[in-house]
């Protein structure tokens, strides 16, 4: 099944090839792919479901245009789960235009939806005035940590939503949504029937621009069976699954009982200069193997996340300066 042949709107090609899989007994099988502190800004108080009635007089019927019909729909908005999204940020050209279309995005999914949006050292009125036009139930927090002591800034910010999530005891379906990332409408409606741990396939564009790569799980109707590899990931990662390319229940942060966790150690995203062995770190930490994951949707049979170069085909001229956060651009003298 071809499974990017729908987003030819995207300008790169994709060619069938090769791959390999890991199963959970260890063996490989070859396969045909398509693939080679924190501060808090009290803004919305809202009751997530009186927030129902209120996006839903907004919307219309629009969502139902863009959500998979196949999924059951809830009569009472009070039974959907919540949705907690997380997603770091910081100032550079693009920031703008990434929050803006996820807040777009967001505002399409069924509420009740809790928007985190996690800015370094302090909240900037930029993104603070995104986020109060979004319409979107959200919280601000800022990462205090000292930018010279860390390597990977977004482990930390998602640290600190993680945090907010285990002292308030939020309970709903935690998703780390990074900006610069593109979302099916689907993909949120997915996330409400995970029970304990849920992934899926994401795309991401190669460096190239040219051709896309499969990243996550291989499915046999909602059981994981083995993952699309690379020779990279194959090294030191335990489960291959990227950062956009799961979700899970946020009781496991603050319940352990409940889900007979061995220890009662807080779960956090470790920071490793590895590319894509954060999200192996904290998936260790959140199930014990492949037959406590749910594959979404079924048989993982479509992409739903897509990770896309933008920001590689930037072009500023010369001695052209970010000085302020967002798009506000300077020369200088």
């Amino acid at each position: 099944m071809n499974l990017i042949s729908e987003q030819q709107a995207f300008a790169f090609e994709v060619e069938p090839t090769v791959a390999s899989f890991h199963t959970h007994d260890g063996s490989e099988r070859n396969v045909t792919s398509m693939a080679d502190g924190t501060e808090v800004e009290n803004n919305v108080t809202l009751n997530p479901y009186a927030l129902v009635q209120r996006q839903g007089m907004i919307e219309g019927n629009l969502d139902n245009a863009l959500t998979n019909q196949s999924l059951p729909r809830d009569i009472n908005p009070g039974s959907r789960k919540l949705l907690i999204v997380i997603t770091p940020t910081h100032a550079r050209p693009h920031q703008a235009y990434y929050l803006n279309r996820l807040a777009y995005t967001l505002k399409l999914v069924q509420p009740p939806l809790l928007w985190i949006v996690v800015e370094m050292t302090s909240q900037s009125e930029e993104t603070a005035g995104i986020l109060r036009k979004s319409g979107i139930m959200y919280r601000h927090l800022v990462c205090k940590k000292n930018l010279t002591d860390i390597k990977d800034r977004n482990v930390h910010q998602r640290n600190v939503a993680l945090s907010h999530i285990e002292t308030h005891r939020l309970d709903g379906i935690v998703y780390f949504a990074d900006e610069y990332n593109v979302y099916s409408i689907d993909l949120f409606e997915q996330m409400r029937h995970i029970r304990q741990f849920g992934t899926w396939t994401v795309a991401k564009q190669t460096q190239d621009n040219n051709r896309v790569t499969l990243e996550g799980p291989v499915c046999n109707g909602t059981k994981v069976i083995g993952w699309h590899l690379n020779e990279l990931s194959k090294r030191y990662r335990r489960f291959h699954a990227e950062t956009p390319g799961f979700a899970f229940n946020s009781t496991i942060l603050w319940d352990p009982r409940r889900w007979h966790r061995p220890t009662l150690e807080q779960i956090r995203q470790l920071e490793t200069v590895k590319d894509g062995f954060q999200a192996s770190s904290i998936i260790e930490q959140v199930v014990e193997d492949e037959s406590q994951m749910e594959g979404l949707p079924q048989d993982c049979s479509r992409i739903m996340v897509w990770e896309l170069n933008i920001e590689s085909n930037s072009f500023y001229p010369q001695k052209w300066l970010m000085k302020n956060n967002l798009d506000v651009i300077a020369p200088l003298a």
